[in-house]
């Protein structure tokens, strides 16, 4: 069947959205249920993800929009023409609480703790304030993976008045958001926890002090300044406050009225402190989601202060965004390893469900994270070579050049060449940069046992009596089966093992017929003869 573009006003998916299982369908039918409940269906729905900007863009900020994005477009499908907004809200006006080990200028940056980040100056020299800056990274590290989103700054929003009745409500509920807010805190805390976090006229900074005293009627709060101990009246309008970041997130869903928003398991706590205080506020706190925390390879949490964890550069060169995006999509719930071995399994599986999709039913095509990570219009490529087979080539011809790569793989499939087929290009990079530098330093080759031995010159044989016969991969998978089968091997798997081991110094890889049609019949004869006589294959 020909791909083509799914019309989300096609009954026959409108159907299939409804009782899909896909993730991003149940959390979209949460959104449907919230506008029935209201009475209001045809609405604006509002999205939100949250970024601190107290350092840069990460991983875990492209997992959150591309998650939200695809409920999003879920949600659209099962709201044909109900309007959406997603807004990327950066935090920009929290004081800075410690200088980040990764910028420039860090003992400039010392004399600016406490200080609003969008008062901060940039370390970087590029822009007004370091707030600015990693606004300015953020779009643009959102820009450049085609996200749809708007974006807003707490500083504005703050200062602009767009949050003034809301934070006048905060000031009138206060004993109520303490009665809430306190029994979360040490004792030691409790002593001095306030909501609402004054910003000092003197010194500029946020504060984190007790109040002296409120006055719900004139809209302000008094508080002693640290240094000097005289007592300090300011509004809590036009961005003379700002609140602790659990009050601040409450007030935020209830001013913008925001109606989604999901997190990482570790803020299920803070979630439900938040809905209290928007409760409060008078608003439903947003429907949400909470996605386990990523692994490092060792299986503990990655920590952005300890750096173990894989960066999006890390990801890109060695794999495409839509592979990073197949990789968000999978198992949210589920603590993952997000490490470089990794990778290899989500562009093979990435380029398995785009091959799959144009020959599926509508039921079947919601279910393919494809569908969610194009936003239900996948492209049409169908690569001739997968991911594995081109870290075993680069393996075996022990080559990083294109050209050489290239010429494998226009004689497997001749109509294919890099115009053609850019994305298969692309590929041969990630691939050649995968092989450097994780593929060749870990390659470890070992002799063949006698049982082994037998059976590679078995297959040697057979394949130089075919080496100028036309076999397909299929043929030749089922040749050097054959053979394992013929030598007595009691479990293949060992077999095949034991090819790739002797032959390419790797455990493991994919069909060794797709291999030998790739690198050739000739060739994989000539590769096992070294073998046999003992040549050292780490050579080339």
């Amino acid at each position: 069947m020909p791909s083509d573009t799914i019309n989300r006003s096609d009954s026959a998916l409108l159907e299939a959205a409804r009782v899909s299982k896909a993730w991003t369908f149940e959390e979209a039918r949460k959104l449907v249920a919230r506008l029935e409940k209201e009475g209001n269906p045809d609405r604006t729905v509002l999205f939100e993800t949250g970024y601190g900007p107290s350092g840069l863009p990460h991983i875990g900020t492209f997992g959150e929009v591309a998650r939200t994005t695809m409920v999003r477009r879920a949600f659209e499908t099962l709201m044909p023409g109900v309007k959406t907004r997603l807004l990327c809200f950066s935090d920009d006006m929290d004081g800075l609480r410690k200088v980040p080990t990764n910028v420039p200028n860090q003992e400039m940056l010392a004399n600016y703790i406490n200080m609003p980040l969008t008062k901060v100056p940039d370390p970087f020299g590029k822009y007004p304030s370091f707030g600015e800056h990693n606004n300015a990274m953020l779009r643009s590290f959102l820009d450049s993976y085609g996200f749809e989103y708007e974006f807003a700054s707490a500083t504005e929003y703050y200062k602009s008045g767009r949050f003034d009745a809301t934070l006048l409500k905060v000031l009138a509920k206060f004993d109520e958001i303490m009665e809430i807010m306190l029994p979360s805190l040490r004792e030691e805390r409790q002593q001095t926890y306030s909501p609402i976090l004054p910003i000092s006229p003197r010194t500029g900074h946020v504060l984190l002090v007790p109040l002296v005293s409120r006055d719900v009627e004139k809209g302000t709060v008094s508080y002693a300044e640290p240094d000097t101990g005289e007592i300090v009246e300011v509004p809590v309008t036009g961005g003379n406050c700002k609140l602790q970041w659990k009050a601040d997130w409450a007030m935020r869903w209830a001013a913008l009225k925001v109606d989604y928003e999901m997190a990482g398991k570790d803020l299920i706590d803070s979630i439900k402190l938040a809905s209290r205080i928007c409760r409060v506020l008078g608003v439903n706190p947003p429907e949400g989601f909470n996605y386990e925390l990523f692994l490092d390879q060792e299986g503990k949490k990655i920590s952005k202060s300890k750096g173990n964890g894989l960066s999006i550069e890390d990801w890109l060169r060695y794999a495409s965004p839509e592979s990073l995006q197949l990789f968000m999509y999978q198992s949210p719930r589920t603590g993952k390893r997000l490490y470089f071995d990794v990778i290899p399994k989500n562009v093979d599986e990435y380029l398995a469900f785009l091959a799959a999709y144009p020959k599926q039913e509508a039921k079947e095509r919601l279910g393919n994270p494809v569908w969610h990570i194009h936003g239900g219009n996948p492209p049409t490529d169908e690569l001739p070579i997968s991911f594995a087979l081109l870290l075993n080539l680069a393996s075996a011809a022990h080559t990083d050049d294109k050209n050489v790569l290239w010429g494998f793989i226009r004689r497997y499939a001749p109509e294919a060449t890099p115009e053609k087929l850019p994305k298969l290009d692309l590929l041969v990079g990630y691939a050649i940069n995968y092989y450097n530098d994780f593929v060749k330093p870990a390659k470890t080759y070992r002799a063949p046992s006698d049982l082994e031995h037998a059976a590679l010159a078995d297959l040697a044989g057979k394949l130089e009596v075919l080496a100028h016969e036309h076999m397909s991969a299929e043929e030749l998978q089922n040749l050097v089966y054959d053979i394992g089968k013929a030598h007595g091997f009691e479990n293949l798997r060992d077999w095949f093992r034991a090819l790739y081991e002797v032959l390419l110094g790797e455990a493991q890889g994919p069909r060794f017929g797709s291999f030998i049609a790739l690198y050739g019949v000739k060739e994989t004869a000539k590769l096992i003869r070294r073998a046999l006589a003992g040549e050292d294959l780490s050579e080339g």
